[in-house]
């Protein structure tokens, strides 16, 4: 696994309507439909460090030079020496070594701790929520590589690996050019489901959860080993109601 420090908060923000509307929904005078209350996320922010794969650019070159063809397990006994932290070593196609450095990131979220106002709603199972949008903005970038897609799901606290099967794909966040900020917002380009199973993972505030990001660099020979880091910050803004 990628050793990547990472901070993540979470903030819902809403007003009175929150509680007033619970009662009164309790009491029968408002619909139970009723979608008053602002349910927006913090600015979460995580950090990929390259040394945290703990790559030897040298040990590196000796491997990904290694041909394949007789013993394509070979590349994986080298890459232990070049890598020792969160990376494997395959053979391609091409019948030579390369390396592939994970990226993967598990946060837990609870809703209910990290906001009071929810406690008023302990008599409610579930809330309807609605995603009004998922951004991002990359905020600094020292990285040297380009980075690949990257996914971001999300599972039941037990799940702290992406490739894991519960781990359900909410969207990408496309490769960022090595050095590049983004001044401004960009989309999080949703799956099929992603939408559905944000809102669905959302409703159910009583049960904490974890958020994940993962992908791979993929290192071949005449490439540079990853060096530098990457700061992002991504933005979930929805609304939710009983």
């Amino acid at each position: 696994m990628l050793m990547m420090s990472c901070r993540f908060r979470l903030l819902v923000r809403s007003g009175t309507g929150v509680i007033l509307g619970a009662a009164l929904a309790g009491c029968g005078l408002i619909s139970s439909d009723v979608t008053n209350f602002d349910l927006t996320l913090p600015d979460k922010m995580f950090t990929v460090d390259a040394s945290g794969w703990q790559v030897d650019q040298m040990d590196a070159d000796r491997v990904l030079t290694m041909r394949c063809d007789m013993v394509p397990d070979a590349c994986s006994a080298a890459a232990k020496t070049a890598c020792p932290m969160g990376c494997s070593g395959v053979c391609n196609a091409a019948k030579t070594c390369e390396l592939s450095l994970d990226i993967n990131l598990s946060q837990p979220i609870n809703l209910v701790m990290e906001k009071p106002e929810l406690q008023s709603l302990n008599s409610e199972p579930l809330i309807k929520v609605t995603i009004d949008s998922v951004t991002y903005r990359v905020t600094r970038n020292s990285l040297n590589v380009d980075t690949p897609e990257l996914t971001v799901y999300v599972a039941p606290t037990s799940v702290v690996a992406s490739r894991d099967a519960q781990a359900k794909p909410i969207g990408t966040i496309a490769s960022v050019p090595a050095m590049l900020v983004t001044p401004d917002p960009e989309p999080l380009v949703f799956t099929p489901t992603g939408r559905a199973e944000l809102v669905s993972i959302m409703s159910s505030f009583k049960t904490p959860f974890n958020v994940l990001l993962g992908s791979s660099i993929v290192v071949r020979a005449g490439e540079p080993v990853p060096m530098g880091r990457l700061d992002a910050v991504v933005y979930i803004k929805g609304h939710a109601g009983l």
